[in-house]
C-alpha cells in the first residue's frame, strides 16, 4: 500500500479521512491503467479541486492534434476523482454522464486539467473540468456526473 503521507497530491484532511477505511488512496484515487497509459497524472486531488496533466504526444489523431477521446478520458478521470473523494471512503462514485466541447487544438506539449464541482449533493455530483495547453488557453471543457452507491 503505497503511503499517501508521501504524495503532496492529497490535502491532510483527505489523507485523515480515508487513514481508517485501508484504502490505497494513492492508487485508488489516480488515473488508472487507461490513464497511466495516456500519461495522465494527477497532481492535486481533494473534493473541490482535482488537477492533473496528459501529454499530447502519443494522444493524438491521425493529423497530429491532440485526440478528442484523449480530452474526454482527461475529463472523466479527474471528475472522477473528484466525484469519489466528495463521496467519502464508504461510498462509490460511478459516471452517468460525459460530454465535452472542443474549443481549439494542441499540438504539443502538456494539456492541464482542473475539475472543480459544479454539483455536490448526497446521491449525484458534477464537475466541470477545464482542459488548457501550456500558455494557458482553453482547449476543451468537459463535464461528468457521477451517480453515488453506497451507505
Amino acid at each position: 500500500m503505497t503511503d499517501p503521507a508521501e504524495s503532496s497530491i492529497f490535502p491532510a484532511e483527505v489523507i485523515k479521512q480515508f487513514a481508517d477505511v485501508g484504502v490505497d488512496l494513492v492508487s485508488l484515487f489516480s488515473a488508472g491503467a487507461l490513464g497511466e497509459r495516456m500519461g495522465i497524472e494527477v497532481t492535486h486531488a481533494e473534493p473541490g479541486r482535482v488537477v492533473g496533466t496528459m501529454p499530447v504526444k502519443g494522444n493524438t489523431q491521425p493529423y497530429g492534434l491532440l485526440h478528442g477521446g484523449a480530452s474526454a478520458v482527461l475529463a472523466e478521470t479527474l471528475g472522477s476523482v473528484g466525484a469519489m473523494l466528495h463521496a467519502g471512503p464508504k461510498r462509490l462514485a460511478v459516471g452517468v454522464d460525459l460530454n465535452v466541447t472542443h474549443h481549439r487544438a494542441a499540438r504539443e506539449g502538456t494539456v492541464t486539467g482542473v475539475a472543480t464541482p459544479v454539483h455536490a449533493g448526497r446521491t449525484t455530483t458534477t464537475y466541470e473540468v477545464v482542459i488548457s495547453d501550456e500558455d494557458g488557453k482553453r482547449v476543451c471543457t468537459g463535464r461528468i456526473t457521477c451517480l453515488i452507491r453506497g451507505e
